[in-house]
C-alpha cells in the first residue's frame, strides 16, 4: 500500500478538521446521522456474533466492519471531530474559532444520537416482532450490559465515574488511531487494515465509546433494562464523551500535531496544504 509520511498525514488531519468546521449544518447532520446508524448496526452485529458463537473475540474481530464502512463513505463520528477540529484552530486556519468548533461538536452529537436511536428502535422492533414477544438472548445480553455499565459504575461513586472517564480516554485513543491510520495510505486495503487493528482492540477490551453507547443504552432501556435515562446520562454518556474528548485529543491529536506538524519545514506544510484539500471523514 502507498504510505504517507507523518508530516504529510498530519497535514491531512488539520485539513480535515478545517473542512468539518466549515461544513453546512445540513451536511453535518446527515453525515453524523449515517455514522451513528452504521456504527449501531455494527455493534448489534458484533453482539449477535458473540452471543451466538460464545466468542467475544470473534465479535470484536468483526465489529470494525462498521467503522470502515462509515469512514470510507465520508461520514462523521463525534470521537473523530473531537480530535480533528481543534487541530485546525491550533494551526490558525483562517476563520476557525472555538464557537465554530463547539457548533460542529454539537451538530455531530445530535446527528450521531439520532442515527443510533433510530437503529435502536428498528432493532427492538425486529427482535420482538413489533413488540409482541420477548427480545431473546441478544436483547437480554444488551440489557445486562446497560445495567452493568450504569448502575455497576454508580455503585462505586466517584471512583466508578472516573473509571468510565478513563475507559473513554482509552477508547478514543484507539479509535482516533484508526481515524489517523486511514490517512497513512492512499489505497482502500491499506486504510481498512490500519483502521481494523485499533478498533478491534477497543471493542474487545470493553472501553467506552460515546456513539456506540448512544445505541446500546437506549436499546437496553427499550428492551427492559433496569436503569433510567438519567442513570445512562450521568453514569455513562457524559463521562464517556468527556473521556473520549480528552483521550483522543491528548494521546493522538496533540502528540502528532506537536511532533510532526509544528516541526515540519514550512515549505513542506505549504505544499501539502495546497495539494491535500479534499474532505476527509472522521470516525
Amino acid at each position: 500500500m502507498a504510505y504517507l509520511l507523518p508530516t504529510e498525514f498530519v497535514t491531512k488531519m488539520v485539513d480535515a478538521g478545517e473542512s468539518k468546521v466549515y461544513m453546512s449544518t445540513r451536511d453535518t447532520l446527515i453525515r453524523a446521522f449515517m455514522a451513528g446508524a452504521i456504527l449501531a448496526l455494527a455493534a448489534v452485529f458484533a453482539i449477535t456474533v458473540a452471543v451466538k458463537t460464545g466468542s467475544l473475540l470473534l465479535g470484536a474481530v468483526l465489529f470494525p466492519v462498521g467503522f470502515c464502512m462509515l469512514y470510507l463513505m465520508g461520514f462523521d463520528l463525534l470521537t473523530g471531530v473531537f480530535v480533528l477540529t481543534p487541530l485546525a484552530w491550533l494551526a490558525r486556519r483562517p476563520g476557525v474559532d472555538i464557537p465554530q468548533i463547539l457548533r460542529n461538536w454539537g451538530l455531530v452529537f445530535v446527528g450521531n444520537f439520532a442515527g443510533a436511536l433510530t437503529v435502536a428502535f428498528m432493532m427492538a422492533f425486529v427482535f420482538t416482532y413489533g413488540f409482541n414477544i420477548e427480545g431473546g438472548a441478544i436483547a437480554e445480553k444488551v440489557s445486562g450490559i446497560g445495567e452493568a455499565r450504569t448502575l455497576g459504575y454508580a455503585e462505586y461513586g466517584v471512583s466508578g465515574w472516573l473509571t468510565i472517564f478513563i475507559r473513554g480516554m482509552l477508547c478514543n485513543w484507539m479509535v482516533s488511531m484508526g481515524v489517523v491510520g486511514a490517512m497513512i495510505s492512499t489505497h482502500v486495503s491499506g486504510k481498512v487494515l490500519a483502521m481494523w487493528m485499533p478498533i478491534m482492540l477497543f471493542f474487545f477490551m470493553g472501553f467506552e465509546h460515546s456513539v456506540v453507547n448512544m445505541f446500546l443504552f437506549p436499546f437496553a432501556i427499550i428492551m427492559g433494562g433496569d436503569f433510567s435515562v438519567m442513570d445512562y446520562l450521568v453514569w455513562n454518556e457524559i463521562p464517556t464523551a468527556l473521556g473520549n474528548l480528552v483521550g483522543g485529543l491528548a494521546f493522538t491529536g496533540l502528540t502528532l500535531y506537536s511532533t510532526h506538524y509544528r516541526t515540519a519545514p514550512k515549505r513542506q506544510l505549504t505544499s501539502n496544504t495546497a495539494t491535500t484539500a479534499a474532505p476527509v471523514s472522521a470516525g
